[in-house]
């Protein structure tokens, strides 16, 4: 009875930064778990590999290529959708420097795809979702991916801290005001993941090892961790949980 509440049949999500990584891993596990994808990246031969993949379980899905940092390109994939249950709010990106040496550019850049693009997707996605009938009955479910970073403070981190300590309190106040239409808004919080956007940091063999001496568990989170945790606060089995976050950091943030 328990794992009837992982079952997404008839419902569809929106993943963004889907081609690679993190997001690629979630649209993938979501569509296992029964769900029809609508997948969003830049990359078009990134969607079509992933698209495959979840067509192999017999879930629908649509792809799109957009920059998520265009506000009408993106209003314009929401809009046309008849129905959106969840959405995986995932693209992002980083570009670590010593606040001292932190150039204005790099920081605008951050702020609008980690906070600005972040908050877009998450308004849109959540006035489709409410025009949706019975949606109180139906419930929905957002989650915002954040880092540990959201949570403390670190090396050359600190736009990324800005950006994420800002969308944990985005999520906070989303689940409030939303909590009406049982719609759903939580973080999940990884940890270092060895993906393409995280490999050319950890190439630095101090840096990774400082990293890893931060993380009590002694390794760096998989992919599947962090989509496993994503599944689960976009399923029934989390109705009750919502304006919170799960950390996936192997205890880095216990400390």
């Amino acid at each position: 009875m328990f794992l009837k509440n992982y079952n997404f049949k008839n419902k569809t999500a929106v993943v963004t930064g889907a081609g690679k990584g993190i997001g690629r891993a979630c649209a993938i596990a979501l569509a296992e778990a029964g769900a029809n994808l609508i997948i969003i990246s830049r990359t078009n031969k990134d969607l079509n590999e992933v698209s495959m993949k979840i067509k192999k379980f017999k879930s629908k899905c649509k792809s799109y290529v957009c920059d998520i940092t265009n506000y009408d390109e993106v209003k314009k994939i929401i809009n046309i959708q008849p129905r959106i249950d969840i959405l995986i709010n995932n693209a992002g990106n980083n570009r670590p420097a010593h606040f001292t040496k932190v150039k204005k550019e790099d920081m605008e850049y951050m702020v609008k795809i980690n906070t600005i693009a972040s908050f877009n997707l998450a308004h849109l996605c959540a006035l489709k979702m409410i025009k949706s009938k019975n949606r109180k009955k139906l419930g929905g479910s957002i989650v915002n991916m954040s880092s540990q970073m959201g949570h403390v403070g670190g090396p050359i981190r600190s736009v990324y801290n800005m950006n994420k300590f800002g969308l944990e309190g985005l999520t906070k106040g989303m689940s409030i005001d939303l909590a009406k239409y049982n719609i759903r808004v939580n973080t999940v919080c990884p940890t270092f993941v060895v993906t393409p956007m995280t490999k050319k940091f950890l190439k630095d063999k101090k840096f990774k090892r400082d990293m890893l001496n931060n993380i009590p568990l002694g390794r760096f989170a998989e992919l599947s961790e962090v989509a496993s945790a994503v599944v689960f606060l976009a399923s029934d089995a989390a109705s009750m949980i919502t304006g919170t976050s799960l950390l996936v950091d192997g205890g880095w943030t216990a400390k």
